[in-house]
């Protein structure tokens, strides 16, 4: 089904720093015809249904490799919607933040080929290191499902983080610029994850909410960008060496965290 694509959309695709070939596609499989309808539904969630507000765009590089790093949350990857459309839509000129699809949407086949045309990529650490090579900019949530799979009363909490993306950034010399991400926990307030149904139907689980269905209200969301971090290294450090270079942007996001659920509350 052909999607009719948005006036602003077709413009900011065109403008897109991407080196895509005479037929629209790039080297990862990148489609500028399925990006462009992708982007064209994405911006009625992003502008009118949710009404996302973007605090410190001017922290993420215009150019250049970098690593967007943020929190999990909200039963599903609203986060990621709104940091792929935040620098699709906020940035002159717009850039694409392309992010590591959990290994079970393979499992889909026609839900994987929108995401590798739509320039989301399977989750492997060479796809990554590619990307960031590349001078991409690269979208990293270190909590996994873990962090999706937060109930409605961890909403703000974070837990632990891999350490494979802080390796990546070292051996690939990217900086880091930490993100933080609010209302996904009201949007999907979930209650409970049904573990086994989840398995059933071939993903790690699935949220449910007060009304059952893990339909997203439409609550106003926040993505905070911090400025950016570069860490000394060369990915072969040892585990405490690393573990603290984590820990440092897991306390930016805390920090920020705070920051955003203190505004929402009126308390700031």
């Amino acid at each position: 089904m052909q999607i009719p694509v948005d006036a602003e959309v077709q413009r900011r695709v065109m403008e897109l720093e991407v080196p895509f070939n005479e037929s629209g596609v790039d080297p990862y499989g990148l489609s500028r015809a399925h990006l462009a309808q992708s982007m064209t539904l994405l911006k009625l969630a992003y502008r009118h249904y949710f009404k996302v507000e973007v605090h410190g765009m001017e922290n993420v590089p215009a150019r250049g490799r970098a690593m967007i790093v943020g929190n999990h949350s909200g039963g599903f990857a609203l986060d990621a919607g709104c940091v792929i459309a935040s620098t699709f839509f906020e940035m002159n000129p717009p850039r694409l933040a392309q992010g590591m699809a959990e290994k079970f949407i393979a499992k889909f086949p026609i839900a994987a080929m929108w995401a590798t045309r739509a320039g989301q990529l399977t989750g492997l650490p060479e796809n990554a290191a590619r990307l960031l090579e590349d001078d991409r900019l690269l979208m990293v949530f270190p909590e996994g499902a873990r962090g999706t799979a937060k109930l409605y009363k961890e909403r703000y909490s974070l837990v632990n983080f891999g350490t494979g993306f802080m390796r990546l950034a070292l051996r690939t010399r990217s900086p880091i610029v930490p993100m933080a991400f609010l209302g996904g926990g009201e949007a999907v307030p979930t209650v409970f994850n049904a573990v086994s149904l989840g398995k059933l139907l071939g993903v790690p689980y699935i949220p449910v909410t007060p009304w059952l269905f893990a339909i997203p209200l439409p609550v106003q969301l926040d993505v905070y960008y911090g400025e950016p971090i570069q860490f000394e290294g060369d990915g072969s450090e040892e585990d405490d060496v690393v573990n603290g270079y984590v820990e440092q942007v897991k306390e930016r996001i805390a920090a920020m965290l705070e920051v955003g659920r203190r505004r929402r509350k009126g308390e700031a």
